[in-house]
């Protein structure tokens, strides 16, 4: 609607997506706050409860009676506010907006089976998941290969050139990206807000340097690739950092709602979705540290446990791990959130290192 009004009456101020972005931020922030409350009373009166594995950390069974699904709110604030906002001829926009819905629809309904079974082993199974995963990641990454202003040259950080052209393979190297950082994502959701902060760092962070790249005079300043139409993608993003940040103020401990694989699985792949169209696939490792410092404690436990058959971890992911050392679940979410911004402000030197 903003890009309308610039469209049909000239209103110059909504050209810009600097503007749009900000107010795409405030509509998603004051959607999620006026919603997010009727939401869990509505889902406790439904006792639309998260089930808690059983052999989680003791601490945990006290939050059998939290609200969970609380992404499908964020994620339908984020929607609602980058309609409005962006330019919906815009293929980028497109793209993550699919992005972003379907694979909060695989949420839903892997959330939904879960609270109807009453079981955390009750919802879709790992490989219908996975499946619908990959089937979702493939859509949109042969969509990206068939948009002549994406390249499929890879970057990495501190090198201004491009190492290689992927060629079709960057379609399952894409598809790679998005699957392991939406169960990434997935896997860090597992103490209250711990998901919520570094995701709104990542997505800060990716929204900067996609809008660099889609800067015909930023990104040949800063000797980025330039991908025409990218900037767009930084209206839906400020509109979830918004939409986070409503959901924060209910989501930090102790919780009074979770997000579920509704929020979860949704922002992992819209993370990646942004790197991928701003060529910073290499750069996500840093970007989304704690990402990938909880999915790799996973992978080492398992690995561990079936070739040596010993743990690494107490328990994994690795928040558990420090919560059976006795950690508190303030000083281990808190810890990881510094490691999250620190890791970020990283990244964005990169930028000018190069």
């Amino acid at each position: 609607m903003l890009y309308w009004l610039y469209e049909t009456f000239g209103v110059n101020l909504f050209q810009y997506i600097s503007v749009r972005a900000g107010f795409a931020f405030f509509i998603a922030f004051l959607l999620t706050l006026y919603l997010l409350p009727r939401f869990i009373r509505w889902a406790s009166a439904k006792r639309s409860y998260q089930p808690i594995y059983s052999l989680a950390p003791k601490g945990h069974q006290k939050k059998s009676k939290t609200p969970t699904m609380g992404g499908v709110v964020f994620i339908a604030a984020t929607t609602i506010a980058s309609l409005l906002s962006i330019k919906l001829t815009n293929p980028f926009a497109i793209g993550g907006l699919a992005i972003l819905l379907f694979f909060c629809a695989i949420g839903i309904f892997d959330d939904l089976g879960k609270i109807l079974g009453g079981s955390n082993r009750s919802g879709l199974s790992p490989r219908q998941k996975f499946l619908l995963q990959i089937a979702g990641a493939s859509a949109v990454a042969i969509y990206l290969y068939s948009l002549p202003q994406l390249s499929s040259q890879l970057y990495i950080p501190f090198y201004k050139y491009p190492l290689f052209d992927l060629g079709p393979l960057a379609v399952p190297f894409w598809v790679l990206v998005i699957v392991a950082t939406s169960n990434a994502v997935n896997l860090t959701d597992g103490l209250d807000g711990l998901a919520t902060v570094p995701s709104i760092f990542a997505l800060a962070t990716l929204g900067v340097i996609t809008y660099i790249t889609g800067h015909a005079i930023l990104s040949g300043y800063l000797l980025l690739p330039k991908v025409i139409g990218a900037g767009e993608v930084v209206v839906i993003a400020a509109a979830l950092v918004g939409a986070l940040i409503g959901f924060l103020w209910y989501n930090c401990h102790p919780a009074e709602v979770f997000m579920g694989d509704s929020g979860s699985l949704a922002l992992g792949a819209f993370i990646a979705y942004m790197a991928i169209i701003s060529k910073s696939e290499i750069l996500l490792i840093l970007i989304g540290s704690v990402f990938v410092m909880e999915a790799a404690s996973v992978i080492l436990q398992v690995w561990s446990y079936r070739t040596r058959g010993k743990r690494i971890f107490l328990m994994a992911p690795i928040h558990h791990h420090f919560e059976e050392k006795n950690w508190s679940e303030t000083k281990i979410i808190v810890r990881f959130w510094i490691i999250a911004l620190i890791s970020n402000l990283i990244a964005l030197i990169t930028l000018k290192v190069r």
